[in-house]
């Protein structure tokens, strides 16, 4: 079976009247452009909130200390504390029973749509909260298993009362092995249970010299893994992410240890994602312990045991083993950037892993808990550096350097928009802000395949338009895909739409089309678009049910009947495509809204008629009935019907008003294929809308195949405006 195909976009400005910005495919009611809104500023996500440790000389931590002896400078600027505490989990003797601890990480390899200050605030006072974590797409088995005996170890002998413990894993999806409990065994018998499961060693593999294998190769082709390891690593990204929104109301500490062995960094798509994880670490005052599982490390020219060694003498050179430094070391850049810019610390090169747990037991032991508004209002997305201070300067201070400032769409950079477009793509809860319709049709092609046309429409209204010179202009941003019964992709959408309007044009007379195409075979699609304005970063979406039926095993095979509005001008050709013919392409009126100085265009199509058993009906294929330019005649012979056999196609359009006929179009024949290719005879018709007074009216397409005596009647409702 054939692949589905996608076919150029094309994109439409139309003047339509105001009502087409609020009408559907049903009635929908008028909507008038919002008012614009100041800026919300939400506490839970504009406070920022360090963690402090103050220690004596010796290393003990300093309590007793007031809001008053703290000063606090962001890029040396002061801020007012607004909220101060002290967190001493140490303190508690007894540990929380089962029941009293809730469930926290039951969404967890779910798709987290709700924001973070959604999140259900959940109060986890004077415990420790480690996430054991383990990446199984890294590891190879024996690294796993160092990673299991680090935490059985740190369970066994480390575990306190006021310690609360989660158990992750990671392989192909994110999976909760074990919810926050203090249950000694209940924990010791999940680490059990992954005993044994072997890691998948997907680390990111050491790239060669291309040079340095040139000598012996004899033109074998090596493969370069740069895409796998950058689309391996936005993955375990992603799984960190939502690990952390799924902690996001807990507002105490919490310590996410990741075991790994390594993660690269390809691409700016890579280092987008790891600012995306490291500034929802950062609010929701997580900090991640990275350990390389790989332990102590030794770069031995042409590669260890672990991996198949290079080919030819380069491998041996200084550039080679240099390559091999920089590959290991890059490996490791992603998890100290995890660790140092969230309060956590990442440990390499050692193979005791207990020193992970010693840091996360003396960073969360005991600390002060700072919060603060930053004074600078700007949402820039920069890098703001903290710096406190105590008036005592015999005592040492731990707290992380620094955060990302929130970023609005203004100053976001392309990847940071291209990332907020995929976010809300897969988000759960669709955004509506920006008003999106959708509409598609299907034609029969030959083999059993068809083509759809999708049209999506957005009001003009809604889309801001910035005066430049003597136009007025905008962009739009457009993704969707394209689904099966089974879920997988067949088709994507990606692309950017630049507008421009004379000064003559108003937007709010008018409705940006979007028009795109589809080959696929009979069956059931959904298809989900996200469309954003690029001004102000205002999305919608549109996620419906499109079925393409198998005509084959209808007694009357018909098209879907497009109704338009007007014909426009398109250069390139497409002979697939039955609404572009000589150069005019019919566009859809997805609203079915027409204003009265305009024209209402139908087309539709009818599949293998009955022919006349007599002979004598004149030779060639026929243009589309109606007598309405636009439509090619094709001159391919037919495969089952006879071109030179004449057919009886009867049709006409009706329209109701209030149960009563109001107009009839005279009834129009076909008498030959239309295109013998696609054995398919085609109505184009074009119908004044002066003829219909303004109103709401039912429209029935009549459509009789003579000779076969069978018939159909199909009907939309459209609307006659001034």
């Amino acid at each position: 079976m054939r692949s589905p195909r996608h076919s150029p976009i094309r994109f439409f400005l139309l003047l339509v009247g105001a009502a087409v910005c609020a009408t559907t495919l049903g009635a929908v009611p008028r909507q008038t452009p919002p008012p614009q809104k100041p800026p919300v500023f939400r506490s839970a996500v504009d406070l920022v909130t360090v963690n402090v440790v103050v220690r004596d000389r010796n290393g003990n931590v300093v309590k007793g200390l007031k809001r008053e002896d703290f000063t606090l400078l962001e890029d040396g600027k002061p801020q007012v504390i607004d909220t101060f505490g002290f967190e001493e989990v140490d303190a508690t003797d007894n540990p929380a029973p089962p029941s009293a601890i809730p469930t926290i990480l039951g969404g967890v390899g779910k798709p987290m749509s709700a924001p973070l200050v959604g999140r259900p605030v959940v109060d986890m006072h004077d415990r420790r909260l480690v996430v054991l974590m383990f990446d199984l797409s890294s590891m190879q088995l024996e690294d796993t298993q160092r990673a299991l005996d680090a935490a059985r170890d740190y369970v066994t002998k480390r575990l306190g009362p006021a310690d609360t413990v989660a158990v992750v894993t990671y392989a192909s999806s994110l999976d909760v092995a074990q919810d926050f409990t203090s249950d000694r065994i209940l924990l010791l018998n999940t680490i059990d249970r992954l005993n044994g499961i072997e890691g998948m060693g997907f680390e990111e593999m050491l790239t060669a010299d291309p040079d340095a294998t040139a000598d012996d190769t004899n033109g074998a082709f090596v493969a370069d893994d740069t895409e796998f390891n950058m689309f391996n690593t936005d993955r375990r990204l992603q799984a960190l992410r939502s690990m952390i929104d799924a902690l996001s109301g807990i507002q105490q500490k919490k310590s996410l240890v990741y075991f790994s062995s390594g993660m690269s960094q390809t691409g700016m798509d890579n280092r987008v994602a790891m600012r995306g994880v490291i500034d929802r670490a950062v609010r929701t005052n997580l900090s991640i312990y990275s350990a390389d599982m790989r332990g102590l490390q030794a770069v031995v020219p042409g590669g260890d045991a672990s991996r198949a060694s290079t080919r030819g003498a380069g491998a041996f050179s200084g550039r080679g083993v240099a390559n091999a430094f920089s590959s290991m070391s890059s490996s490791q850049d992603a998890l100290s950037s995890l660790a140092e810019d969230t309060g956590g610390r990442a440990f390499f090169d050692r193979n005791d892993f207990g020193g992970v747990f010693d840091r996360v037991i003396a960073d969360t032991s005991a600390y002060y808990v700072l919060g603060y508004s930053s004074a600078n209002m700007l949402r820039d997305g920069k890098f703001r550096r903290m710096r406190i201070q105590l008036k005592r300067s015999d005592l040492k201070l731990e707290y992380r350097v620094g955060y990302y400032a929130p970023r609005d769409f203004t100053h976001s950079g392309k990847e940071d928009r291209e990332q907020l477009l995929m976010e809300q793509f897969a988000a759960d809860l669709s955004v509506t802000d920006l008003p999106v319709y959708a509409s598609s049709a299907y034609f029969r092609l030959k083999g059993n395949h068809y083509y759809v046309p999708v049209w999506l429409v957005v009001p003009g209204s809604r889309v801001p338009f910035i005066k430049s010179g003597d136009k007025s202009k905008a962009t739009l941003d457009v993704l969707g895909v394209l689904v099966d019964s089974r879920q997988v992709p067949v088709a994507r959408i990606r692309d950017t739409v630049n507008l421009a309007l004379n000064a003559t044009e108003k937007a709010e007379r008018k409705a940006v089309q979007y028009a795109t195409s589809f080959e696929l075979p009979p069956g059931r699609y959904r298809l989900k678009v996200v469309i954003r304005e690029n001004q102000g970063g205002t999305m919608g979406s549109f996620e419906t049910s499109l079925v393409v039926p198998d005509l084959d095993r209808s007694p009357m095979k018909i098209s879907s009947v497009v109704l338009g509005s007007s014909l426009a001008p398109v250069s390139k050709k497409d002979d697939k495509n039955p609404l572009l013919r000589n150069g005019q392409q019919l566009v859809a009126n997805v609203a079915r809204v027409i204003p009265s100085d305009q024209h209402l265009y139908f087309y539709y199509e009818l599949y293998d008629p009955a022919q006349v058993p007599a002979a004598g009906a004149p030779a060639g294929p026929a243009p589309p009935a109606g007598g309405q330019p636009g439509t090619r005649p094709s001159t391919a012979p037919a495969a089952a019907l006879q071109a030179d056999r004449p057919i009886k196609v009867l049709s006409s359009v009706t329209f109701f008003r209030g149960g009563h006929k109001a107009y009839e179009t005279p009834l129009i024949e076909v008498p030959v294929l239309t295109f013998a290719d696609r054995k398919a005879a085609a109505f184009q018709l074009d119908i004044p809308a002066s003829e219909l007074q303004p109103g709401l009216y039912t429209c029935q397409v009549n459509i009789v195949d003579d000779v076969a005596g069978t018939f159909a009647f199909p009907r939309m409702t459209l609307y006659i405006r001034k």
